[in-house]
């Protein structure tokens, strides 16, 4: 089973090359990128021999313009967002922002609360996955910036934090 961290670094390295298809597998563990399809997929399966990593590069295909926002939809615009010192804690992948691990639990995190490098500020689901987000950072969460249940971006920034 990969770890959370391994996948989020696998993401920024294949981001940030000209591979179109990524897939790994190790010991019955596969993940598998693509990045103009959006598909990210981990498979456990049962524990069989190692396979090699396989990576497939595709032509260069020119990156998608997004679509216009429209003025009713922007998004509002933070006081403190604007805030070079601040730390943003981002979703890895995209997903379903969860505050809570349960509706009858409260937040992991709010505004006010200390987190440490480990701690859990949230869930983020994707493809019934629940994968818990780490603060990766030392400080204080300065502001929320999405709402429970809401639809977040690979890369959307999630909080805000005044790192110490």
């Amino acid at each position: 089973m990969f770890k959370i961290q391994e996948i989020r670094e696998i993401i920024k390295l294949v981001d940030s090359s000209s591979i179109d298809e990524f897939v790994y597998e190790v010991d019955g563990a596969k993940v598998k990128l693509k990045k103009n399809g959006v598909v990210v997929t981990e498979t456990v399966a049962p524990k069989k021999e190692v396979v090699a990593p396989v990576v497939q590069q595709s032509a260069p295909v020119a990156p998608a313009t997004p679509a216009p926002v429209k003025a009713e939809e922007a998004p509002v615009a933070s006081t403190t967002n604007n805030d070079s010192s601040l730390h943003k804690i981002v979703s890895p992948m995209v997903g379903t922002y969860y505050q809570s691990p349960n509706p009858d639990s409260p937040a992991y995190v709010k505004v006010g609360d200390k987190v440490g490098n480990e701690t859990i500020v949230c869930i983020v689901e994707a493809m019934k996955l629940f994968n818990e987000i780490e603060a990766e950072v030392q400080g204080e969460i300065v502001e929320v910036l999405v709402k429970d249940g809401e639809l977040v971006e690979y890369g959307q920034p999630l909080f805000l934090v005044k790192a110490e």
